[in-house]
């Protein structure tokens, strides 16, 4: 069982890990920048539910596969930096939307990707591999490997929230499409430049 000094460990990991920059709270204010708070719910809910689920599966043995099979990972890696490349272009040249033009001018991530999205976030895995591996006990049970799960997803939601409504703050500042636009441009160049470290180490 995990013991109180490493619980708090762990809920200080946590919250350091959820609340720092990543592709998820990237695209996470990017959406409320873009589609607002009520058309980013999905978004946010899917990340939520995805990277716990994750943290479980990890935990249950997916981890020994890349223990098992090296270049698994490198493969994995490899495709997560190119689908987030292509994201960040997506990020960077979309097109503000106005509140006046119809949902489906534009369409914010779905609950389903949000979810399949943790699979290929170069982010996620580090964070799941971590926790799993440097805050569960030695003799890893089901129990505690869930209890790390719930803490990332408590914590999660309330440090992802912050970053969706810091970027639907933002909107009121950046009225002007031009600005919007610059806006979107950085978030895309930001969550391309989150996968330098990455890349360095594919190099």
């Amino acid at each position: 069982m995990i013991t109180a000094e490493l619980f708090a460990a762990l809920v200080a990991f946590a919250f350091v890990a959820s609340i720092t920059p990543g592709p998820n709270n990237l695209m996470l204010m990017a959406s409320g920048m873009n589609y607002g708070v009520k058309r980013t719910v999905p978004h946010i809910l899917g990340i939520i539910v995805g990277f716990p689920v994750m943290i479980v599966l990890v935990g249950a043995g997916l981890a020994q596969v890349f223990e098992l099979v090296p270049y698994s990972y490198a493969a994995l890696r490899v495709v997560s930096a190119a689908y987030l490349l292509w994201l960040a272009w997506k990020i960077a040249t979309a097109s503000p939307v106005s509140a006046d033009e119809s949902p489906l001018v534009s369409k914010p991530i779905t609950f389903i990707q949000a979810v399949l999205f943790q699979w290929v976030n170069p982010k996620a895995w580090a964070m799941a591999l971590t926790a799993v591996s440097v805050y569960t006990p030695v003799s890893k049970t089901l129990l505690s490997v869930v209890l790390v799960a719930l803490v990332f997803a408590c914590i999660g939601s309330v440090t992802m929230s912050a970053w969706m409504f810091m970027g639907q703050q933002l909107r009121r500042f950046l009225s002007d499409p031009r600005k919007l636009r610059f806006f979107n441009i950085v978030c895309g160049f930001a969550l391309a430049t989150s996968l330098l470290p990455m890349i360095a180490e594919l190099m």
